[in-house]
């Protein structure tokens, strides 16, 4: 996600904060959560997909998903 669009969701927050937003802005914020949402999970699941658990052995097994 670019750091513009998150800039935007700071901005947004904070104006919400202070003064409330329009409908339109509400629409736009939770848009703009819902994108950094699903890129978050992309990359915690890209991340979790890289991961390993190394046993006191020394052995490493992948992680996965029902383990976490």
């Amino acid at each position: 996600m670019e750091q513009s669009k998150i800039d935007k969701i700071n901005e947004l927050a904070r104006k919400s904060r202070v003064c409330g937003l329009t409908d339109e802005e509400t629409l736009l914020q939770k848009t703009l959560r819902e994108e950094y949402i699903r890129a978050f999970r992309t990359s915690f699941n890209e991340t979790l997909d890289h991961t390993y658990i190394q046993r006191p052995d020394g052995t490493k097994e992948k992680l996965r998903k029902n383990d976490v």
